[in-house]
């Protein structure tokens, strides 16, 4: 989940609106102009969304409309876990990844249930053949203080094992926790395929990811005026190493920030990318296209 609005692992209507903004704010943003070519959603949290403003037929039904016919459904609690494994199974349009959020390892540490938690994750990862990904895992440190911070770390280890014997793409969350992920990663060796979701860094940070074999995801945060350290990291990314996504419900892009997000508003993020970087928009679709099944193991 997002690096800009996570929550703690939740359903309930209440905090999709205190992420997203009052009641007044959850009107339905209309649908841009269509994507040229399609690209995938690579990180989206349709549970969340479902049954509350946005049923999952719809929100993938109305991202294809648009040019974004595939979606990456992102478990990060248990519950979310067993849903997406269901979800992918039952939808075309939809691989799933399956993880521990970094701040549910604190939590489940303290119910001394992290173990059992982590050995069923290892289990829905391999329940379908549409399960690509390990993910969202990694390090937070905006909402975990030092107390809760070495279960994040056993958890983080734990997740980055589980996708290189797996070959499993690994998907990673850093919040306030650049140099910490990186020194695990190096530590453990990285899988693989890797993306660093809701990338969050600067042009520096961003090569350093990339020197160890990284794609950059960028979300609607890419999109708002405080984000220019994000646009220069996109900026210097190689063609062959980008991504987009929504992390939906949340982070929606301008001009719709403070409503609750989906992957239809999807181009609102691609346009604002290909201007930044001077690209092509169709050209820029068809990498970042073509890069999401790198990434996730293939088309689906």
């Amino acid at each position: 989940m997002s690096n800009d609005t996570t929550r703690e692992p939740t359903r309930s209507r209440a905090a999709t609106e205190e992420k997203s903004g009052s009641r007044r704010d959850r009107e339905r943003p209309p649908a841009p102009e269509p994507l040229p070519h399609p690209v995938v959603d690579n990180h989206c949290h349709l549970d969340i969304a479902d049954g509350d403003w946005l049923a999952t037929e719809e929100a993938i039904a109305s991202a294809a409309a648009v040019g974004v016919p595939r979606i990456v459904q992102i478990g990060c609690d248990l519950q979310g876990a067993r849903w997406a494994v269901e979800a992918a199974a039952r939808h075309d349009a939809l691989v799933a990844g399956v993880a521990l959020h970094p701040n549910e390892a604190p939590r489940l540490a303290g119910a001394g249930t992290l173990d059992e938690a982590l050995d069923e994750i290892e289990r829905l990862a391999q329940a379908h053949d549409k399960v690509r990904a390990v993910g969202e895992t990694g390090l937070d440190h905006f909402r975990t203080g030092e107390e809760g911070r070495a279960a994040q770390v056993t958890s983080f280890r734990r997740h980055i094992d589980l996708a290189k014997r797996l070959d499993k793409t690994l998907v990673i969350h850093d919040r306030d926790a650049h140099e910490e992920v990186l020194a695990v990663l190096d530590d453990e060796g990285a899988p693989e395929r890797w993306v660093m979701h809701c990338f969050s860094g600067d042009a520096d940070f961003a090569r350093r990811c990339l020197d160890r074999g990284a794609y950059l995801s960028f979300a609607g945060t890419v999109t708002f005026k405080n984000a220019q350290p994000l646009r220069d990291a996109l900026a210097i990314a190689p063609l062959d190493r980008v991504l987009v996504e929504t992390d939906a419900p949340y982070l929606t892009p301008v001009p719709y920030r403070g409503r609750p997000n989906a992957s239809y508003l999807v181009p609102h993020t691609m346009r604002l990318m290909a201007e930044v970087r001077g690209d092509d928009l169709e050209e820029l679709c068809v990498a970042v296209d073509a890069n999401s099944e790198a990434a996730f193991g293939g088309s689906w």
